[in-house]
C-alpha cells in the first residue's frame, strides 16, 4: 500500500474521531441548557442536534478552511516550503489526535471544554516543536484572556436578561397573561440578535460560495474585515445595512407569528405553567439556532487540520497551499456525520454537567442563558474585536448568570471551578500531547497509522470501561439517559403527590373502618403508596447527592424532602393501627374520627398547592410577587392544621368522656387520633420549611 494512502486513511479516522468528540462534547453543551429545563427531552435533544447539525455542516459549512486555525502560527510571507510543509503534514495530524484525545477524556467526565480551543493547543503544540518562532503569542494571550472575558459577558447579559423577564412577567399579578402580551416584543431583539448571527457565522461559508460563484458581493453583507466605520451604508461598514434590515425583518416575522399563535393556541397550562410553555417555544428554536450554526461554522474544527493534510498530501509538489485550502464535499460529510453520531452516543453526559449540575434550568432560565451565549458570540466575532472566544466557555457563564439571579447559593461553584480548570487546561494538555505524537510519528506513514490507532484503541478502552465506584463518586459524571427528562423540581413534585395519594388512600381506609367494615384493602394500597413515596424519595437524594444542582441549595432541598416524607410516614401509621383491632364501637367517636381524617386530608391538599407554589417562586428567580403567594398558601396550611388539631380536640374529649366501659378500645381510638394529628403536624412544618425561601 502507497505511504500516502496509509497517511490519508488513518487521517479520515482521526477526522471522524475528531467530529464524534465535537458531537459528544461541543454540541451536547449547546443542548445541555434544552434538556435540562424539560424543554426538550434527550431524544428529541439528540433528534434536533442531529439534523441541525448536519444540515448546517454539509449544506453551509464553508468550503473553505483557514490552513493554520484562528492564526496562531505565522511561518512569515516567505510561503511555504515542501520540508516545511511535510513537517506541518505530520504536526497537523498530531494536533488533530492530541485535541480528540483530550475531548474523549473531558466528555468522560462530562467536563464542557472547548473543541476550538483544543485543537489551536494542538497547532500551538506542534508549531513550537517544529518552528518555535512561528507562535503568534499575541493571539494565544486573546484566547487566554477570552477565558475570562466570554463567560463574564455572557454571564452579565444571561443575568440581564432573565432579571427582565423576573421584573416583567413573573413579578406581575397575572404571570400567564403577562407572557401573552410580552413575549412578542421579547421576541423581537431576541430574533434580531438570533437573524445577525445566523448570518454572520452560520452563513459565513455560504456568502462565501456565492461570492466566489459572482452571484453577491459578500462585503456588503458580512462585516468587513479592515472596516472602520459603525456607519451601515458606508462601504467597509462593521455591521452591514442588508444584514440589518435582514435581521430586523426577521425579528418583526417572529414577533408577529408568535403574537399571532398566542392569540389563537389554546394552553391546557396556565400560571407559570403556562409561561414556562412559552418560554419552551422561545428556547426550542434558539437551540435549533445554536445546532445549525455550530454545525456550519465550527465542523471546521474536525476538518480545518484535516483539510490541510489532505492538501499536502495530493498536492503534486507536496507544498501546502498559501492562505485558505479547499474542503472536499467528502469532507464535510465526515465531519457532519461524526458530529451526529458524536451527540447521539456520548453527548448525554456533558448536558447532564451544563442542564442539572451547576445551577437548577427552567425553560425561561435557559432561553436567557442561550440569549446571553448568542449575543456575546456575535459582539466578540465582529472585526472590531475579533477576540477567538468559546461558545462553551459563553454558554457556561451564561448559566452561571442566570443561577446567581436566584442567589448565589444556586449555583453549584465546585462544579464550575472544576469546569474551569479544565478550560485552562486544554491548551497545554493539547499542545504536550501533538508535541508527543509529532515524535512519535517521526516523519513516517506506517508509524502514523501504528501510533494514532493504537492511542484511539487505547484511550476508548480506559475511558470507556464501566466504573460504577467512580460513576457514583464523581461530581461531574453522566447520568443514564432515562434520568435525563427530570429535574429536582419535578420529582420532588412528583413525591408530593406520591404523599398525597398515601393520605388519600388512609383517609378511605379510615372512612371505611368508620362505617365498620374491612379496610384491609385500603390499608394495603396505603402501605404501598408510601413504599412508592420512599422509592421517589430515596431516587430523588441519590441524584442531588451526587452532583444535581437545585436553585435552593443542596442542604435545603434535602431538609425540605425529609419533611415531606414524614407526611407519608405517618399517614401509613394510621392505617397500621387501624388494622391492629376493631375501632371503638360507638357511632360518634367514629364520625369524629373521620372528620378529624377528612380536616387531616384538607391540610395535605394545601400543602400539595405550596408545593405548586415553591416550584413556580424558583422558577421565577424567587420573584417577589411569588413569594407572596407562597407565604399566603404556607398560612392556610397553618390554619388548616390548627382545624384538625381544634377536631383532634373534640374527638379526644368525647373518646375519654364516653370510653370508661372500654378502656381498650379508647386508648386504640385515641391513638389513631394522635398518629392523624401528627399526619397534619407534619405538612405543617413540611409548609414551614418553605418558608427560608420567602425570606432569600
Amino acid at each position: 500500500m502507497e505511504p500516502t494512502t496509509i497517511l490519508l486513511g488513518t487521517a479520515f479516522v482521526v477526522c471522524a474521531y475528531m467530529a464524534w468528540n465535537i458531537g459528544a462534547n461541543d454540541v451536547a453543551n449547546a443542548m445541555g441548557t434544552s434538556v435540562g429545563s424539560g424543554a426538550l427531552t434527550l431524544r428529541r435533544a439528540i433528534i434536533v442536534a442531529a439534523v441541525f447539525e448536519f444540515t448546517g455542516a454539509v449544506f453551509f459549512g464553508s468550503h473553505v478552511t483557514e490552513t493554520i486555525r484562528k492564526g496562531v502560527l505565522d511561518f512569515g510571507d516567505a510561503g511555504f516550503t515542501e520540508e516545511l510543509s511535510q513537517k506541518l503534514m505530520y504536526g497537523f495530524m498530531a494536533a488533530l489526535l492530541a485535541a480528540a484525545i483530550w475531548l474523549t477524556i473531558a466528555t468522560r467526565f462530562g467536563m464542557p471544554v472547548s473543541t476550538t480551543h483544543s485543537i489551536v493547543g494542538g497547532v500551538i503544540g506542534m508549531g513550537l516543536y517544529i518552528q518555535p518562532s512561528s507562535v503568534n503569542w499575541d493571539k494565544v494571550i486573546e484566547i487566554v484572556l477570552s477565558w475570562v472575558a466570554s463567560p463574564l459577558l455572557g454571564g452579565i447579559l444571561a443575568f440581564v436578561s432573565f432579571f427582565v423577564i423576573k421584573r416583567l412577567i413573573f413579578n406581575s399579578e397575572d404571570p400567564f397573561s403577562q407572557t401573552k402580551k410580552l413575549a412578542p416584543i421579547l421576541a423581537l431583539p431576541t430574533f434580531f440578535v438570533l437573524g445577525l448571527a445566523f448570518q454572520f457565522k452560520a452563513l459565513k461559508g455560504f456568502y462565501s460560495n456565492l461570492d466566489n460563484a459572482g452571484y453577491i458581493n459578500k462585503e456588503t453583507w458580512l462585516p468587513a474585515k479592515e472596516g472602520t466605520t459603525f456607519n451601515p451604508f458606508a462601504d467597509g461598514a462593521w455591521i452591514p445595512i442588508n444584514s440589518l434590515a435582514v435581521a430586523l425583518a426577521i425579528g418583526m416575522l417572529a414577533s408577529f407569528i408568535l403574537w399571532g399563535v398566542l392569540r389563537r393556541y389554546q394552553f391546557k397550562e396556565e400560571g407559570m405553567e403556562g409561561v414556562e410553555r412559552v418560554f419552551i417555544w422561545l428556547q426550542i428554536i434558539t437551540a435549533c439556532y445554536v445546532a445549525f450554526a455550530h454545525g456550519a461554522n465550527d465542523v471546521a474544527n474536525a476538518i480545518g487540520p484535516m483539510a490541510a493534510i489532505y492538501d499536502i498530501a495530493t498536492s503534486s509538489t507536496g507544498i501546502l497551499s498559501d492562505g485558505d485550502v479547499g474542503v472536499p464535499l467528502f469532507l464535510l460529510l465526515i465531519g457532519g456525520i461524526g458530529i451526529t453520531v458524536g451527540v447521539a452516543t456520548w453527548g448525554y453526559k456533558v448536558m447532564d454537567t451544563i442542564g442539572k449540575k451547576i445551577t437548577h434550568i427552567t425553560p425561561s432560565r435557559g432561553f436567557a442563558a442561550e440569549f446571553g451565549a448568542a449575543t456575546t458570540v456575535l459582539i466578540f466575532s465582529m472585526p472590531f474585536l475579533a477576540v477567538p472566544i468559546s461558545t462553551t466557555h459563553t454558554l457556561v457563564g451564561a448559566v452561571v448568570g442566570v443561577g446567581l439571579a436566584g442567589g448565589a447559593g444556586a449555583v453549584d461553584f465546585r462544579v464550575f471551578g472544576k469546569i474551569a480548570a479544565s478550560w485552562v487546561a486544554s491548551l497545554p494538555i493539547s499542545a504536550a500531547g501533538a508535541v508527543l505524537f509529532v515524535i512519535l510519528f517521526a516523519g513516517s506513514p506506517i508509524n502514523v497509522a501504528i501510533v494514532t490507532l493504537s492511542a484511539i484503541a487505547i484511550t476508548l478502552a480506559i475511558v470507556m470501561r464501566p466504573d460504577k465506584e467512580q460513576e457514583s463518586k464523581d461530581v461531574l459524571t453522566g447520568t443514564p439517559y432515562e434520568t435525563l427528562d427530570s429535574t429536582p423540581f419535578d420529582m420532588f413534585y412528583e413525591h408530593a403527590k406520591a404523599v398525597e395519594k398515601t393520605v388519600e388512600h388512609m383517609l378511605t381506609a379510615v372512612t371505611v373502618a368508620s362505617q365498620g367494615k374491612d379496610a384491609s384493602k385500603h390499608i394495603t394500597a396505603t402501605i404501598a403508596a408510601e413504599l412508592d413515596a420512599d422509592n421517589i424519595k430515596t431516587d430523588l437524594r441519590n441524584r442531588v447527592g451526587t452532583g444535581v444542582r437545585v436553585a435552593i441549595g443542596r442542604d435545603t432541598f434535602l431538609h425540605m424532602l425529609s419533611r415531606q416524607d414524614r407526611i407519608a410516614d405517618y399517614a401509613q401509621n394510621v392505617a397500621e393501627q387501624i388494622s391492629f383491632r376493631e375501632l371503638m364501637v360507638d357511632d360518634k367517636a367514629r364520625e369524629n374520627l373521620k372528620a378529624m381524617a377528612e380536616a387531616v386530608h384538607l391540610t395535605v391538599q394545601k400543602y400539595s398547592e405550596t408545593v405548586d407554589q415553591l416550584n413556580f417562586l424558583t422558577q421565577s428567580g424567587f420573584a417577589p410577587k411569588q413569594k407572596v403567594v407562597l407565604n399566603d398558601l404556607i398560612m392556610q396550611v397553618n390554619l388548616l392544621e390548627h382545624g384538625a388539631d381544634e377536631r383532634e380536640s373534640i374527638a379526644a374529649a368525647y373518646v375519654f368522656s364516653e370510653g370508661d366501659d372500654k378502656p381498650l378500645a379508647a386508648m386504640h381510638m385515641y391513638r389513631i387520633l394522635q398518629r392523624l394529628d401528627d399526619v397534619a403536624n407534619a405538612a405543617e412544618k413540611a409548609a414551614n420549611a418553605f418558608l427560608p425561601m420567602i425570606n432569600k
